[in-house]
């Protein structure tokens, strides 16, 4: 899906500008106006998080962490997370699917996040903080090359950025190495719905999660070679540009299983 004189090394460099950006631009907003939380999570951010998570799920996360996401589903609410389960989110921004992810494992599970971006890195690590959570964990690494031991985790999820990846092959092989036999997996990501893929391409498109879209076929096929079995998907939104035009991409919750 790299096109133009893109590489992977562009394509990971503009995306994380563009997320440091993200993750700066909140901390600068919170700093600026300590007392009002609506300073770093204005109307859009909040109708875009009630969107995709409940309010329940919510509850008492810091605006921070609700400002800084920019998933396009709820891994965490399919997962059916038990207590005591050990959890990977990959690309885990400003932690609010790692901190909604803590509150079902319980003290007696654990939750690590993965960032390649050192102020989204931060952001997460002051949004703990400020919860006081004991079994979360943000470690700094790329997906392509997750910095954990095999067979590590139970339950691996990831809110739209598997598509960001420019070696998804990677990124699934990775996934599928650090799932404990019987594990699984459950992204939300962007998908292309056919084979002609996303109608943009840019580099703002890759960090915008469209560009990186692939279609169903190939998307599924790469998880099928990693090893996963028992491959679900379900489309849940169509999305398109600001003018209406169609971007041929839609945001899918996909589900996914290691053998035993």
């Amino acid at each position: 899906m790299m096109t133009g004189n893109s590489n992977p090394d562009q394509i990971k460099g503009a995306v994380r500008d563009h997320y440091g950006a993200r993750a700066r631009r909140v901390i600068e907003l919170s700093v600026l106006a300590p007392d009002d939380a609506s300073a770093c999570c204005g109307p859009a951010d909040m109708e875009r998080a009630l969107n995709i998570y409940s309010e329940g799920q919510m509850s008492g996360l810091p605006t921070e962490a609700l400002a800084a996401s920019a998933g396009c589903g709820n891994p965490t609410a399919l997962a059916g997370l038990q207590p005591g389960e050990r959890v990977l989110d990959l690309g885990s921004g400003g932690g609010i699917d790692c901190f909604i992810a803590a509150q079902a494992v319980g003290d007696s599970g654990y939750v690590i996040g993965l960032d390649m971006t050192p102020d989204m890195l931060a952001l997460a690590q002051s949004n703990k903080a400020k919860l006081g959570l004991e079994n979360v964990e943000f470690v700094k690494g790329e997906i392509e090359d997750i910095p954990l031991p095999d067979s590590h985790v139970n339950v691996v999820i990831s809110n739209c950025v598997i598509c960001l990846s420019p070696d998804k092959d990677a990124v699934f092989g990775e996934a599928f190495r650090v799932l404990t036999p019987g594990g699984r997996l459950h992204v939300s990501d962007m998908l292309a719905l056919t084979q002609e893929g996303p109608t943009k391409t840019d580099s703002d498109a890759w960090s915008a999660c469209v560009a990186g879209a692939e279609y169903e076929e190939i998307y599924l096929g790469r998880l099928e070679n990693a090893g996963f079995i028992d491959i679900e998907t379900t489309e849940s939104n169509t999305h398109y540009t600001e003018e209406g035009r169609p971007l041929n991409v839609a945001s899918v919750k996909v589900v996914a299983i290691k053998p035993n």
